[in-house]
């Protein structure tokens, strides 16, 4: 097999992975819809991944990056993705939450059309745009792999993987090493530094849910036994007649 031809297979792997990676997130979202809350759960990296989605939408579009098909396809379904679970997140976060999550979308769709519209009038060569484009990847690439770290910090600080789901590290974590090795088989630096840094976070949060697992575990069954318990009045026992009574009718008993 040629290099090109074993480049393409990794990078149709690649997209299946990304896909996966967009995905994992459903049970998160399944469970928002059922409680009609959206908890703890931190909107951050969505938000992130739809930046570097309609980043990298651009960079794979003909104008900017010829023959990037693999790379348009999977950012086009990762685009619709990310905004179904926004949308839903909006649905269901209330007050100053939900108006900090639409004007943070606000502020990305506007300026993804910016950044477009000055790179097509600005620069007139592939080489110059693919550069631009490509430097800007690396920084939103980096960001949507980082985003995950405000996560991390809360898993460190409540000893609770509750909040960060497994298999959307794991689908992280098999998507940053599917593209870095489709960057690196024909070098391409703007993919291949956002994927590296990808697997590094990815399998530090994987670190975390195997150290704190059994701590998570702990307490949920701590949390579910104190929601089973009956709650109880207190009770006063008279030592002479063995009657009882409650707290509040033992100032009237005689």
């Amino acid at each position: 097999m040629t290099p090109d031809t074993i480049r393409t297979v990794i990078g149709i792997i690649g997209n299946g992975t990304a896909l996966m990676l967009y995905l994992s997130p459903v049970p998160t979202f399944y469970r928002i819809w059922k409680k009609k809350t959206v908890e703890q759960y931190s909107v951050v990296p969505y938000l992130a991944t739809l930046l570097n989605c309609m980043i990298w939408l651009f960079y794979g579009l003909p104008v900017v990056q010829p023959h990037s098909m693999l790379i348009i396809t999977i950012n086009g379904i990762g685009l619709v993705i990310e905004l179904t679970y926004i949308m839903i997140f909006l649905a269901y976060s209330v007050g100053a939450a939900r108006r900090r999550v639409l004007l943070i979308l606000i502020a990305e769709v506007s300026f993804v059309a910016a950044f477009a519209a000055l790179v097509l009038n600005l620069a007139h060569t592939h080489v110059l745009r693919s550069m631009v484009v490509g430097i800007l990847c690396v920084i939103v690439g980096t960001g949507m792999y980082a985003a995950p770290l405000s996560v991390m910090k809360m898993v460190i600080q409540t000893k609770s993987v509750e909040y960060m789901p497994l298999f959307l590290s794991l689908a992280s974590l098999a998507s940053g090493t599917c593209w870095t090795a489709y960057a690196l088989i024909e070098f391409d630096l703007y993919i291949t530094i956002p994927s590296a840094l990808g697997v590094v976070f990815a399998l530090g949060q994987v670190i975390l849910y195997v150290i704190y697992y059994k701590s998570t575990q702990q307490i949920l069954e701590t949390r579910k036994s104190k929601a089973d318990q009956i709650p109880m009045t207190e009770v006063v026992v008279d030592g002479k007649n063995g009657s009882t009574a409650g707290s509040g009718a033992g100032k009237g008993h005689c």
